[in-house]
């Protein structure tokens, strides 16, 4: 069984923020890392999301070409992922310049899909209703529409979607809508003919799809799925009066009269992961059309019924024999101190904001994981994060393995050979014991649960060092002394094996000082033995006061 990993496609028009970072590509990078220090076939793809009123707006404003829009904010998400390790096998994106060429994967894959569900008689036109700006002289796409949400009366609702209760609407729908980038300018409702996927008739089909999955989708990702799979699934519009996206093409059914509409993004993006495989990869089909392939996608829980009901279902719809989802890792927020992150009001520390922080990558890794929102909400806080860094990362892990390095350089220079069998087990079952806690936590994707039990192993291997003080051991008895150092490499080395998804930079330092190469969780008890060690440095240093200080100031 090989693994299908995606993270959910970043919208190309802004700088990615920690929450975004956390809640997809950094969560899937991490699961990505585990599977293949399991040995497993993986593939990891995203890429950025380039069509859409967003990104035609942004150009307008900045008198440029969408095109050179997404060129730029491309070119800043690939710097941000590769400053954070993100190790995806490929990462593309899914405009061109020319967005009608059919030689380009999306335009091409999009449009097939499109016709297989024309074929299939699961696309209808209809005359809608859309809010309308006189000022503007054109239809408002739905994020620059705000109002109460008609369902739970949310006050702050965006045009298609309520963060309050999740569910989807017309913007049309909305209570008092209004033009979010200017409310003074006055909404009309005006009619205007688009094309409607039949969500309706399929929703047999994907509960039947849904109800056969292993229970493998996290919570919030099963709830969100099962409230809309509850209620009569609605017909959902696939097009837009806009110039920046996917074409509509011409149809024997339907002619050419959608001929100035492109698709809405939100039939076009996902699409975006079979394409960007396809632009990079002959084989793609072995990936998206092989049922010996299990497919994983990350995302935040705004995204799920996109993934869980939508994307899905035009999948199905083709009856073309497309994989379709296994497992949909969704967190719920990671909030800004008690805010949302928001770029427009300067609320919360954005990817570029980490580049320049002067903390290294592994320190931004470690803390975003662990306060992962795995289950519920969590919060990044400067208090918090100077506490999780000093106690967890310096104090106990990036200590022990500093105690453990510069008394092995100093006292032997070399890994040395254990001799005293029963010493090493005193240390390596209570390995054992965590590796196994470990391995459960990662495959289920508690990803910040895994995080703990590395730390929490580490604290197990700070107790026997205290326990055995190899400091003051040798000056009274050196071979005891080597014993416990040649205990102690050994499970370092393995310690550092656990890291390698959290923090891999400094776990690989680990193994560069003490010469070694390992991938593995279990290895002969003196596989490394006499290999001279490199000079010790230190991994991390405590946040100092004046540090803590100086970033809460740059970023309240």
């Amino acid at each position: 069984m090989r693994t299908l990993i995606t993270s959910a496609l970043p919208y190309v028009n802004n700088i990615p923020h920690l929450g975004n970072i956390i809640g997809c590509v950094l969560s899937a990078d991490v699961y990505t890392r585990y599977k293949r220090l399991n040995k497993e076939d993986v593939l990891f793809v995203c890429g950025t999301d380039e069509y859409g009123t967003a990104t035609e707006t942004k150009a307008q404003e900045q008198n440029v070409t969408p095109r050179e829009i997404c060129n730029k904010y491309h070119k800043i998400h690939k710097e941000i992922y590769d400053w954070f390790n993100i190790s995806f096998d490929i990462f593309g994106r899914t405009s061109c310049e020319n967005p009608s060429d059919t030689n380009w994967s999306q335009t091409k894959l999009c449009h097939d899909i499109f016709n297989k569900l024309v074929d299939n008689n699961l696309i209808y036109e209809k005359e809608i209703e859309q809010l309308y700006s006189e000022d503007l002289n054109k239809f408002c796409a739905d994020r620059y529409i705000k109002g109460t949400c008609p369902l739970c009366k949310f006050v702050d609702a965006n045009g298609d979607q309520c963060d309050m209760c999740g569910k989807l609407y017309s913007a049309t729908e909305l209570i008092d809508p209004y033009y979010k980038l200017n409310p003074e300018f006055k909404l009309v409702k005006k009619r205007t003919l688009h094309l409607f996927l039949k969500l309706s008739e399929l929703q047999n089909k994907l509960k039947e799809w849904y109800d056969s999955n292993d229970g493998s989708w996290t919570n919030v990702a099963e709830g969100i799925t099962k409230s809309w799979l509850n209620d009569d699934l609605h017909d959902r519009c696939i097009t837009r009066d806009l110039e920046w996206g996917t074409p509509v093409p011409d149809t024997e059914k339907f002619g050419d009269k959608f001929k100035n509409k492109v698709f809405y993004v939100w039939f076009d993006a996902p699409i975006g992961y079979i394409s960007i495989t396809a632009n990079k990869l002959d084989t793609w089909k072995d990936w998206w059309k092989n049922k010996d392939v299990k497919l994983i996608n990350f995302m935040a829980k705004d995204n799920v019924p996109f993934h869980s009901i939508i994307f899905p279902a035009c999948l199905i719809g083709t009856r073309d024999n497309y994989n379709l989802v296994n497992t949909i890792a969704a967190v719920d927020y990671l909030n800004y101190e008690d805010k949302k992150f928001s770029k427009s009001n300067n609320i919360g520390v954005f990817g570029d904001d980490a580049i320049k922080s002067g903390l290294c990558t592994d320190i931004w890794r470690f803390y975003l994981v662990r306060v992962r929102p795995e289950t519920n909400d969590s919060f990044f806080t400067w208090n918090d994060f100077e506490a999780k860094i000093n106690s967890e990362l310096v104090n106990n892990f990036s200590n022990l393995v500093n105690r453990i390095l510069v008394l092995t350089y100093k006292y032997f220079k070399v890994i040395p050979e254990i001799k005293d069998i029963n010493l090493y087990e005193e240390l390596n079952s209570k390995y054992n014991n965590f590796l196994d806690l470990y391995k459960s936590n990662m495959n289920k994707i508690r990803l910040r649960e895994g995080l703990i039990n590395f730390i929490k192993f580490s604290s197990e291997c700070n107790v026997f060092i205290n326990i055995y003080e190899p400091w003051s051991l040798i000056k009274s008895d050196r071979g005891k002394t080597e014993q416990v150092l040649g205990v102690l490499c050994n499970i370092l080395i393995k310690l550092s094996v656990l890291g390698l998804p959290f923090i891999p930079d400094s776990c690989n330092k680990i193994q560069n000082i003490l010469n070694i190469k390992c991938s593995e969780y279990e290895f002969d008890i003196n596989q490394f033995v006499w290999s001279t060690l490199n000079k010790p440095e230190i991994l991390f240093k405590r946040i100092s006061q004046d540090k803590l200080d100086e970033l809460k100031s740059k970023f309240s």
